[in-house]
């Protein structure tokens, strides 16, 4: 049997990220844990992928970050949510709620 995928599907990266910092400002390393963590092991970020999707993110507007010590005494770049991410977020919600329930509809679908 083949190694399932876990990679995180194209297009939701910004989502997932936007999501788990609106629970609390996180380091990079923080928030690829906590996407693995509530997706129960589904989803793996790839560092680079992430990097180039927090810059992305805070380029546009939706996220502040600043320079402080993880709790292991490094130097981190924390990221957090702005008014604009948060709004981000709610587009992005309600999109991929009408898009999963489109492919339910499909994959429910009789001949």
């Amino acid at each position: 049997m083949s190694e399932q995928n876990t990679d995180v599907i194209q297009g939701t990266m910004d989502m997932l990220i936007l999501k788990t910092l609106s629970l609390q400002p996180m380091h990079g390393f923080g928030i690829a844990r906590r996407v693995e963590q509530i997706s129960r092991g589904v989803f793996k970020v790839n560092p680079g992928s992430l990097l180039v999707a927090l810059q992305r993110l805070e380029r546009a507007g939706w996220l502040d970050s600043e320079w402080r010590q993880t709790e292991n005494a490094r130097r981190a770049k924390f990221y957090r949510l702005t008014r604009a991410g948060k709004k981000q977020l709610e587009i992005e919600t309600a999109d991929w709620t009408r898009r999963a329930a489109a492919i339910a509809r499909l994959l429910e679908a009789e001949a």
